[in-house]
């Protein structure tokens, strides 16, 4: 996939939040940085290959799988997308 072109911390958020209650029916009020994808949110392991996919296509660009095991919570993602962003 191509390099993401510059996109700042509140559009980030904001597609974020949007691909997880499009995809997941998520509580828009339940999405906070400290969100954590598995107790809070109840995302599962294959919710969570769902999801990487889904920002894939939204971000436009592959999310690195050493990166996807690390993330935990919706503030994870904004930062990994927010680094990448930065490049």
């Amino acid at each position: 996939m191509s390099k993401p072109a510059a996109i700042n911390t509140n559009d980030i958020i904001s597609t974020v939040n949007r691909v997880v209650v499009e995809e997941f029916e998520s509580d828009p009020d339940a999405l906070v940085a400290e969100a954590s994808l598995r107790e809070d949110l109840g995302l599962d392991s294959l919710d969570a290959v769902d999801l990487v996919v889904a920002l894939e296509l939204a971000f436009g660009y592959r999310i690195p799988e050493q990166e996807v095991k690390d993330i935990r919570t919706l503030g994870d993602i904004y930062d990994r997308i927010r680094a990448h962003a930065a490049e």
